[in-house]
């Protein structure tokens, strides 16, 4: 007779936070103004935009809020900004379990 597993604690705190961050990118995206945001207003204002210049990622896929094909719309910064929290989560997952795997200490060898 095998236990049914169920999942822990961390899994379900994990899911929890993602499902919650995906309503509020799909919710906060339909608001996003196309304004520039706080930083680029005061670097106009100041003068220092006008120094500014290309970086290698200012074309990339995902500039600006905007997911290929999709634009700079609702949907297409609702998709990058659920795309760049899936590879956020997946980072922060990842350094957790290594984290947990180093606090643990290795593991005596089967007999």
């Amino acid at each position: 007779m095998t236990a049914s597993r169920r999942p822990s604690r961390l899994a379900q705190v994990l899911v929890g936070g993602l499902v919650a961050s995906l309503v509020v990118i799909a919710v906060a995206s339909r608001f996003a103004s196309s304004q520039p945001d706080g930083l680029e207003k005061v670097a106009a204002d100041e003068g220092i935009a006008a120094t500014e210049q290309a970086h290698d990622l200012a074309e990339g896929p995902f500039a600006d809020y905007r997911a290929p094909g999709l634009g700079a719309g609702a949907v297409g910064a609702g998709v990058a900004g659920a795309l760049g929290l899936a590879v956020t989560f997946a980072v922060c997952t990842a350094a957790v379990v290594v984290a947990r795997r180093r606090r643990a200490g290795p593991h005596p060898a089967a007999p």
